[in-house]
């Protein structure tokens, strides 16, 4: 056992005095807030965390702290600079110093912050939000709808106790020009971690009576510029992105846009320009509507003047017009009676043609079917008479072999069997000489 041990406490101011000698300057760190806690003394607690790009496991971790007098100093400082709030879950620059306490061990003690660092990844997700949205297909879904030409039905999404709320109603409510339009609050939260599932919320009361309403305003009056962290979202994006319905956003900032801003059909700076961008396309279209009450009370009485000449015109054409017709009818009529005249004398010489022919046709044919008749009784004699029964009565026999006749006496040799056909009877004979 090794002689005069260290008290844990010695160890600790040890490593302490280490540690302020090794590092004893202050040094830019880059780290993500996992934990932001101020407490009732005005210190504020931290605790930076690093993680693994790929798999996104802790790699490093450390405490840290910034004193009351600095905390109030730059958190304001940050969140006017990058309109987020000074809150866990972002990622930092700090310059930090190196200390380490014999109770509570390492820690990071923060005296100055570098607000472009975090708006630089406040950009790089924006542009990951908008890019995932745009390969998804919805990222202009929104802008690509036709704004109604008479947006007076207004779904209004806001706090009720915001003052850009009341500015916005108040503005349609005195419109110099009288207008009407029927605004309606559907409440939602507008700072704090509840803005992106508030306004969905919203969104999904509008969407089930969407038939109800022209457009969707949100907006957003007298909130802290930190609080607009929360209207860069993917969610609340993609949601926006696809309604069905022009959305309109007065978040009420005038330093930069939120993805909310970028997806919207129209965006605008503050609730009252929400108002007057409303009030102006109600007053183009009514423009437009007064333009052709005014033409149309110019132009048409011009119209019917023009009419009524061209009508005059027309009837003191037509008694010209109708006699011209009637010879025109009256020629056609004569044209077409002289040819039906000329056919139906064509038609008749025709048809007579044909009964003289027909008659002449039917002498011929009986002439013709008596010399044929008398032809048949010719020939029906000579067939009679050459009937070879009629020749085997008169005493003459036919001499078959094989059943052919024999004709040539060569045709037979001696042996042969024939058959002596007479007018009555058969004969069977065996022939023994050939002469």
């Amino acid at each position: 056992m090794n002689g005069n041990p260290l008290s844990l406490v010695e160890l600790n101011a040890l490593v302490r005095r280490s540690i302020r000698a090794c590092l004893p300057d202050e040094y830019w760190v880059q780290a993500e807030l996992s934990e932001v806690r101020a407490n009732y003394s005005g210190h504020c607690y931290l605790e930076f965390v690093q993680k693994d790009s790929k798999s996104n496991a802790l790699v490093a971790k450390a405490r840290g702290i910034i004193w009351s007098n600095v905390y109030y100093r730059l958190k304001p400082y940050f969140e006017r600079e990058t309109g987020q709030a000074f809150t866990s879950g972002i990622k930092v620059l700090v310059k930090v110093t190196v200390d380490f306490h014999e109770l509570y061990g390492y820690s990071l003690t923060v005296v100055d912050i570098d607000p472009t660092y975090t708006l630089g990844d406040m950009m790089r997700r924006r542009k990951e939000i908008l890019k995932r949205l745009d390969e998804e297909g919805v990222l202009t879904l929104n802008k690509e709808l036709e704004m109604p030409l008479l947006p007076q039905r207004i779904a209004v999404i806001s706090s009720a106790t915001a003052a850009g709320y009341g500015d916005f109603c108040n503005q349609l409510a005195s419109n110099p020009f009288g207008f009407v339009f029927y605004p309606h609050l559907f409440p939602a939260v507008m700072q704090g971690e509840r803005i992106e599932a508030s306004i969905i919320q919203a969104l999904d009361r509008i969407y089930s009576q969407q038939d109800c309403w022209d457009v969707v305003v949100i907006i957003r009056g007298g909130g802290a510029v930190s609080d607009l962290s929360g209207f860069d979202t993917y969610a609340l994006a993609a949601n926006c992105a696809q309604f069905p319905l022009p959305l309109i956003t007065g978040i009420g900032h005038e330093r930069d846009d939120t993805v909310l801003d970028l997806i919207a059909h129209t965006r605008v700076k503050t609730p009252t320009a929400a108002a007057e961008l409303l009030i102006d396309r109600v007053r183009r279209t009514a423009e437009q509507l007064e333009a052709y009450t005014d033409y149309f009370y110019r132009e048409i009485p011009q119209r019917l003047e023009q009419e009524k000449k061209r009508l005059a015109q027309w009837v003191s054409r037509i008694p010209a017009q109708v006699q011209m017709r009637l010879q025109q009818e009256h020629f056609r009529q004569e044209r077409f009676t002289k040819r039906m005249a000329a056919a139906w004398q064509a038609r008749l010489l025709r048809e007579e043609y044909r009964l003289r022919v027909e008659k002449r046709m039917e002498v011929a044919c009986m002439s013709r079917l008596q010399r044929e008749l008398h032809r048949i009784e010719l020939m029906e004699q000579k067939t009679q008479a050459a009937s070879p029964e009629l020749l085997l009565k008169k005493g003459y026999s036919i001499t078959l072999k094989d059943g052919k006749a024999v004709t040539d006496a060569s045709t037979l040799k001696a042996g042969d069997k024939v058959v002596t056909r007479m007018a009555s009877g058969e004969v069977e004979s065996i022939v023994e000489k050939i002469n």
